[in-house]
């Protein structure tokens, strides 16, 4: 085990390929599940993933994140093998269709991880932070993976009880650093991190996040933003996750300007354009 770990700020290791994130990037979210808070983001059937999977990449996404267990509030328990097979079969389809395919896979468990991985997946986006399994971080430096580090308590059918805080930004950015330490012990090298929007947070702590992103720049790490059709946007337009794509970009766009890296999304051309406009309006 390394004594010392360097995080680049601007670059991420997926299987040997060094991702710039100088200029942020979209990842691209593909649920393969029955039940997910967004019903355009569901898919079953292979063909339907792939099918999904190549348009995103066509509309510029970097990276697909591939989950196959809902973590919206109150969702059902997903047996472990369950979710392993909807998520191998996944990524074993996508990378015969596409072998330079850069896949992320979202997932709490380390044998869905691990099984992921050994199919093909680069990244791993655990929404708990290694809280809901400990073999996780074991896994992650295993096999040398980025690992998104998300800030969230409890388990989706326990977290929105959980929202007590004496002080969200300093407790976000307490947990963050105590996690560092521990994934550091364990000799993870690149490390994404995401204030969990929607996770163990009210509406007004929602956007407490939102306006003071910028704050968690001082980790020197880079940061996803996964915002899209969030309930804090739909609930907040009095609209429904459907018609909440305008909305996204508006956040996606504040996200960028308080310094995210990666766009986590459902709608993955919007995205692209927010952050070319952004980055020619700075020229």
């Amino acid at each position: 085990m390394r004594d010392t770990i360097y995080y680049a700020h601007k670059t991420i290791n997926m299987e040997g390929r060094i991702i710039d994130l100088s200029k942020p990037i979209v990842m691209g979210i593909i649920n393969v599940t029955p039940d997910s808070f967004y019903e355009g983001s569901r898919y079953i059937s292979a063909t339907q993933v792939v099918s999904q999977a190549l348009r995103m990449y066509e509309d510029g996404a970097t990276l697909i994140d591939i989950g196959g267990y809902s973590t919206r509030p109150h969702a059902e328990e997903v047996p472990e093998k369950e979710e392993i097979r909807r998520v191998t079969t996944t990524i074993k389809h996508l990378k015969k269709e596409l072998p330079t395919a850069l896949i992320s896979i979202d997932t709490f468990r380390a044998a869905v991880a691990e099984a992921a991985i050994l199919e093909g997946a680069g990244m791993v986006n655990d929404i708990s932070g290694g809280q809901l399994d400990d073999k996780m971080l074991a896994t992650v430096a295993k096999y040398q993976v980025p690992y998104v580090l998300m800030h969230s308590r409890g388990t989706p059918q326990t977290m929105t009880q959980l929202t007590d805080y004496d002080n969200l930004l300093l407790d976000i950015l307490t947990y963050f650093h105590q996690k560092l330490a521990t994934i550091r012990q364990h000799g993870i090298r690149d490390v994404v991190i995401d204030v969990g929007f929607g996770f163990a947070k009210t509406m007004a702590q929602n956007f407490e996040l939102m306006k003071n992103l910028s704050y968690f720049q001082i980790l020197n790490l880079p940061m996803m933003a996964g915002i899209s059709r969030k309930s804090m946007i739909w609930k907040t337009l009095e609209s429904t996750p459907a018609e909440a794509l305008n909305g996204t970009t508006a956040l996606n766009t504040w996200a960028l300007l308080q310094g995210a890296s990666i766009l986590r999304v459902h709608d993955v051309r919007p995205a692209v354009e927010v952050i070319k406009l952004l980055a020619h309006s700075k020229k």
